[in-house]
């Protein structure tokens, strides 16, 4: 069995190995990580040598952990890396360079058909009739997107959002509000298959998916990083917030999972706390004091025009892993707009949970 994963923010980690009976046989680990002293890796290699095919990624990293000496010097890998890579093989994950990617980017659309084009098109990856997706939005006007299970009058003030011309919608995926204007906000939407994260925790998904953007922030001289659960972070405030959905296949078989990312290219922070509620409690949890402090936008760490930090974007993700061009369907966007009618334009749908 072969199994890689790209640690993010680090280096990659391959394993190679067979199961016979249940057990991990003629375990090899590789990759382009450092590693002292250099008997380590034998180390490694034994400890999960033998280890029944079952354990988790807890009990297999705690065996690597076991039979390292304290002078083990580890870069751009973890022991905890190497488990989870060992559990992806075995979950016969996929990897981002085995799909034929394809890019949306369409005109301007409405709050609520984003809302709905995310649902269709995860629904139709998770179905198999549509590549792996990386959709990137235009907004026709300024909108308040409220996580699954929040309470609609807990974190939008209403008549702010009226007075400011400000559309509230829900969407699918849980996870806190986030304030957008069509040309302050960045908004993109992976639609992928399940197995492209099989073997990873729910965490490390969210990790494991933004390790791409990562990258393109830091070609554009931005050091950015994941901070769990779902932020991407810089040192001078948080540029990005992230949301998952995992949609189940038809007949309840391995499906898809959507995860879409709003970043701040700019921001009116007045206007945002005109229509937001952010409280107290959750301005303490990320460690500040003003929500004015909590993120900083994009356009002033860059100095670049906002479509071409879109541009960017886009370039770094082809240039891993391919991209080719391609659109919503007529028959996908006839059930978006079929769902916008009966569900993200619906009061029943956005307060329901008042």
């Amino acid at each position: 069995m072969h199994g890689e994963y790209k640690v993010p923010g680090g280096k990659l980690v391959v394993v190679d190995f067979a199961v016979e009976n249940g057990l991990l046989r003629n375990v090899r680990v590789s990759g382009d990580f450092f590693l002292e002293p250099d008997e380590a890796l034998a180390l490694i290699d034994a400890a999960l040598e033998g280890a029944p095919a079952d354990t988790d990624t807890a009990g297999l990293t705690g065996r690597i952990d076991a039979a390292l000496p304290e002078s083990a010097v580890l870069f751009g890998l973890s022991s905890e890396s190497v488990a989870v890579a060992v559990r992806r093989a075995l979950a016969q994950a996929t990897d981002w360079r085995d799909f034929d990617w394809q890019l949306i980017h369409e005109p301007p659309q409405s709050p609520a058909l984003h809302m709905a084009l995310d649902e269709v098109i995860t629904a139709q990856v998770a179905a198999g009739h549509r590549p792996p997706t990386l959709r990137v939005w235009e907004w026709d006007s300024p909108a308040v997107i409220i996580g699954s299970f929040q309470s609609l009058r807990n974190e939008v003030d209403l008549e702010g959002a009226a007075r400011h011309g400000v559309t509230v919608v829900r969407r699918i995926s849980g996870g806190g509000a986030m304030f957008a204007e069509p040309q302050s906000t960045i908004t993109y939407s992976l639609a992928v298959p399940e197995s492209l994260v099989s073997g990873l925790s729910f965490a490390d998904s969210y990790a494991y998916l933004d390790d791409w953007v990562l990258i393109a922030l830091g070609d554009m001289g931005i050091k950015a990083w994941y901070q769990p659960l779902n932020d991407i972070a810089t040192e001078v405030g948080k540029v990005a917030g992230a949301a998952q959905k995992r949609v189940v296949a038809p007949g309840g078989g391995p499906g898809a999972v959507l995860h879409h990312v709003t970043m701040s290219y700019d921001i009116d922070a007045d206007k945002m706390l005109d229509v937001l509620r952010i409280g107290k409690e959750k301005l303490s949890d990320k460690g500040t004091r003003s929500a004015k402090k909590r993120v900083d936008p994009l356009r002033r760490q860059t100095g670049l025009p906002r479509a071409t930090v879109i541009d960017r974007m886009i370039s770094s993700f082809r240039g891993r892993y391919g991209l080719a061009e391609g659109a919503v369907t007529d028959e996908e966007m006839a059930r978006a707009r079929d769902l916008v009618r009966t569900k993200f334009e619906n009061d029943e749908w956005t307060a329901r949970i008042p």
